[in-house]
């Protein structure tokens, strides 16, 4: 038993074996998006376990988001760091990723082979809806923990607006609701982080050093270039599994905002510069990442299989799709470990600044409004087969057709949103229930 820095409270402290089994559990059932999974960890480590106060956990998720890379993953491997240090943090982080990719390979090889098939799309149709249900239910509960009176529904609101009627670009707003929670912090304290208790403690492990940092970027940046210079070595410079590792490297780094500030510009390079994919199978990766657990940009493994699979070199497809698949996720999600075990142990000392701690909660605000932009996006693209952007002055929002809609999978959204906020029949009976009737119901048409 441990005792709670913030409240003093009595709080369970797990053992190695232990916080295991829950990551892999995390790692198995992490569907719908960063938001459905950041919900799904709050609900298991903070409600459920408490092995990490509230308070700190969104401190480390809004920390998460000034990082490039995927918040959720990022944000397991940190609280596994603070629980059993730097194994706990690698055990988090690698079960967070690994059951998703085998899901993501298991499906981007049937997609492969199987593409053309009524069958394969009608079971993705019925996930697709209810996956809408999840994140919607991922939302509410987001915005519960991170919108703290009107201050936060406001930044929220505001960061919703800028996305989806302005065309703002991520960053942007995300800089700007940081300074306003700054400077607002230092002149009106409380105003937005709410009242928190500063301990004057600070771990002996939270504390970091010149030698700290120096470590972990020789260790962790050398993993990083280890399969860069084999596939260099093996294939040459100029095939597709080196253009592959060079890209994805630089998407590592670029990479704020999460999965979907970064999709439009992947789609883009794989499709018109590379000629990797097709613009149907870059949509249709992107929904097949929507219905697996783990982090969506794990999508990023899809188009790495596809165009390794469409482009082999000197092996047989099959072979030179997964050399793709693996080669992507490595350079993704390594330079991830990175991230953390360098800036982790500062992050106890930015909870002592207020003024650092209020840019931090209005960050979390108006994340709650990125989740919310990110959920209508989805739900158009659901819902509707034409979606298009209408104009108007400085305005510049999608709006469907509504002659477009899909009545069929307004129907399962319907049931799926039913299911889960009404019977609480849990994700997975959900998404079982939704695959099956939409196999059904493109049978019948």
């Amino acid at each position: 038993m441990a005792q709670s820095i913030e409240t003093g409270a009595t709080v369970p402290h797990p053992t190695f074996p232990e916080a295991l089994r829950v990551w892999l559990r995390i790692g198995l059932l992490s569907f719908g998006g960063p938001a459905g999974q950041i919900a799904l960890m709050h609900k298991e480590l903070v409600e459920e376990k408490r092995w990490i106060s509230e308070d700190r956990f969104l401190h480390g998720l809004n920390f998460c988001m000034f990082l490039p890379g995927p918040e959720a993953m990022q944000l397991a491997t940190y609280v596994g760091w603070r629980l059993h240090g730097t194994k706990g943090g690698i055990a988090a982080g690698l079960l967070f990723v690994i059951p998703g990719f085998c899901i993501i390979l298991a499906l981007s090889i049937a997609y492969a082979l199987f593409q053309g098939s009524a069958w394969f799309a009608s079971l993705f149709f019925g996930l697709k809806a209810a996956v809408l249900a999840v994140v919607l239910e991922a939302l509410f509960r987001v915005a519960r923990k991170s919108l703290k009176g009107k201050p936060g529904y406001v930044l929220a609101c505001a960061s919703f607006l800028a996305l989806f009627a302005f065309d703002i670009p991520f960053p942007v707003v995300i800089l700007a609701a940081g300074l306003i929670g700054y400077f607002c912090e230092r002149q009106n304290p409380g105003w937005l982080s709410g009242t928190v208790k500063y301990s004057q403690y600070i771990e002996e492990k939270s504390l970091g050093g010149f030698a700290h940092a120096l470590w972990t970027i020789l260790v962790w940046g050398t993993l990083w270039a280890i399969p860069i210079v084999a596939i260099s070595y093996i294939f040459g410079g100029n095939s597709v599994y080196m253009n592959i590792a060079v890209f994805f490297s630089k998407m590592a780094v670029v990479t704020f905002g999460g999965a979907y500030a970064v999709l439009a510009y992947v789609a883009q390079a794989a499709v018109q510069d590379f000629g990797w994919l097709k613009p149907g199978q870059m949509i249709d990766g992107l929904a097949l990442a929507e219905t697996t657990p783990g982090p969506l940009i794990l999508v990023l493994a899809y188009v790495g299989f596809l165009a390794a699979f469409q482009n082999p070199s000197g092996v047989s497809p099959l072979l030179g799709g997964v050399i793709g698949a693996a080669l992507t996720t490595w350079v993704t999600f390594v330079p991830c470990f990175l991230w953390i075990f360098l800036g982790a142990p500062y992050i106890e000392k930015l909870r002592q600044n207020r003024a650092l701690s209020g840019a931090l909660a209005a960050i979390g605000a108006a994340v709650t409004g990125v989740i919310l932009n990110l959920t209508v996006w989805f739900a158009l693209q659901t819902l509707f087969a034409k979606v298009n952007t209408v104009h108007f002055g400085p305005l510049a929002f999608a709006w469907p057709e509504a002659g477009s809609l899909d009545v069929a999978a307004l129907g399962l959204a319907i049931v799926a949103v039913f299911a889960l906020f009404r019977l609480k029949l849990g994700m997975i009976p959900v998404l079982g229930l939704c695959a099956a009737l939409g196999v059904v119901i493109k049978l019948l048409m």
